[in-house]
């Protein structure tokens, strides 16, 4: 059986998205995404929990991140969860999570 990796996600940009050229030809656009849940408690007082998901956008969709959207944009992405690590100036291990986006849907 072949595995499924496929993230969707509803929220909102926490800022504007961060374009870079690579090497002339390719574009990579970087932000994030917040998704809010409200719930009640055993009290029945309504409360709100916010997740942060890192975004990655390449290409065509990078461009189109770099010229519409904005802090505060609401959007529906699908993509899939990518994780890796790297070593910081300091010599630490860090290990990053990150949707690669490979649709959107401006709301």
């Amino acid at each position: 059986m072949k595995g499924l990796n496929r993230v969707s996600l509803i929220g909102h940009l926490g800022k504007d998205p961060e374009y870079k050229e690579i090497s002339g030809e390719l574009q990579v656009a970087k932000m994030t995404l917040a998704t809010t849940e409200t719930y009640r408690d055993k009290e029945g007082i309504l409360k709100a929990q916010t997740d942060w998901h890192s975004l990655v956008m390449w290409g065509k969709l990078a461009q189109v991140a770099q010229k519409h959207l904005k802090k505060g944009s609401h959007l529906f992405i699908e993509g899939k969860l990518k994780f890796r690590k790297y070593e910081d100036k300091s010599g630490q291990i860090k290990y990053v999570s990150e949707v690669i986006v490979e649709n959107i849907l401006m709301l």
